[in-house]
Formats: structure tokens, C-alpha cells, sequence
């Protein structure tokens, strides 16, 4: 393929991402959250697939990048807030906060430091919000409580690794495969806690696990 239509398959990716982003707002709206949250977990894998993509093939065009914050805007920003609910102020409240986090941590996504992010990355929050969705069957106190932790995570700048899994030890390669075969093959609570257990690590082990292996590797 020429370098052309490289960048146009990637930019479709992030069209499907954005697609799958919008349908998960529809799915919220229409109170089915259990779809809503699976549709964000496919595009939480398919979001770490395009960075690689992008990356290896060292793709970079302005149109590009700007669909690509849009995709992440609408699949980790909108729709993940969405599903805390609107139905009560508190609910509709937290919902707007957490959509103004993710554009603040968009605003911020590049550090200026090598092989880190400042704040943590808004795939990663949305995924916890997603999981959390499908185990406890869209409980929204339970949701509220997490998108609350998730939103001083975003805005504490700490510096979070960038966890390039598919470019560096292949453990973590086996660890994003094993996503997304555990998405498309195993019970909707076994992918969820698989997920879950993922994204907290880095959350909460990102140096030790995700960090410097990684850093030393690319």
C-alpha cells in the first residue's frame, strides 16, 4: 500500500472509532448501557491499534490527528459520561464535569516528556467507567463514585508512561490480545473484569508495570 492509502485506512479506523463512540450515546440515550459500555470497550482496543499503526508506519497528517481527538472526544469524553445517566441533577452534573475533564486532558495529552502523559489518559478512564458498567449492571452510585476518581486522576497531572503494548515486551502484547479475544469469545463479566484489572494496573502501577520496561524497549 502506498503511503496514501495507509493514511486514509488509519483515518478510517478513527472514523470507526468515532462511529463506535456515537452509537454507544445512542445506546445511552435509548437506556441500554449495557451496549453502550461494550461499544467503548472495542473502541478502547481499537484506539491503542491505531496508535501503533500510525507510529510504526510513521503516518502524520493534520486531518489525521484532528479525527483522531475527535474520536477521542466522542468515544472517551461524551459517551463514557453518558453513562452515568442524566436522569437526576447529580447524575447530569457529574456527566458535564466529566466531559469538561476530558477536553482539559486532551488540552494537555503531550507532557514534553519523553515517553509520558500529564494526566491520565482519557482511553484508560473510560474503559474503568465501562467495565465497572457491565459488572455491577449500570449501579449508577457505583458509577458516579469511579467517574469521580477517574476525573482526579485526569486533572492531577501526574506523568503516566506511555504503554506503547504493542511495540515493546511481548507479555504486553499477549495482555492486549488477550483483550481482544476475551471481547469477541468469553462472557460479557469475564471481559469486563479482564479489562478492569488492565486498566487499574495502570492507573495504579504505572511505573512498575507500564513504565520503564517499556521506555528502555522503544
Amino acid at each position: 500500500m502506498t503511503d496514501l492509502s495507509w493514511k486514509d485506512f488509519i483515518n478510517a479506523l478513527s472514523l470507526a472509532n468515532m462511529v463506535l463512540g456515537i452509537f454507544s450515546i445512542f445506546c445511552s440515550f435509548s437506556r441500554k448501557y449495557h451496549c453502550a459500555s461494550w461499544m467503548l470497550l472495542i473502541s478502547f482496543l481499537l484506539d491503542m491499534a491505531i496508535g501503533t499503526m500510525a507510529r510504526q508506519l510513521n503516518i502524520s497528517c493534520r486531518l489525521g490527528a484532528e479525527l483522531n481527538d475527535f474520536a477521542v472526544f466522542t468515544s472517551f469524553g461524551l459517551a463514557s459520561a453518558l453513562l452515568l445517566g442524566v436522569e437526576g441533577p447529580l447524575n447530569g452534573f457529574l456527566a458535564i464535569i466529566y466531559v469538561l475533564t476530558t477536553s482539559f486532558r486532551l488540552c494537555f495529552y503531550s507532557s514534553g516528556v519523553p515517553f509520558s502523559y500529564k494526566g491520565l489518559p482519557c482511553p484508560y478512564a473510560s474503559c474503568v467507567l465501562a467495565s465497572t458498567s457491565l459488572l455491577t449492571k449500570g449501579n449508577t452510585f457505583i458509577l458516579c463514585c469511579m467517574a469521580s476518581l477517574m476525573i482526579l486522576f485526569m486533572i492531577d497531572q501526574s506523568y503516566y508512561p506511555r504503554d506503547e503494548i504493542l511495540e515493546s515486551e511481548n507479555w504486553k502484547k499477549m495482555v492486549y490480545m488477550g483483550g481482544v479475544i476475551m471481547l469477541f469469545f468469553f462472557p460479557f463479566s469475564l471481559t469486563a473484569f479482564y479489562c478492569l484489572m488492565w486498566s487499574l494496573s495502570y492507573i495504579f502501577f504505572p511505573d512498575s508495570l507500564w513504565g520503564t520496561a517499556t521506555c528502555h524497549g522503544l
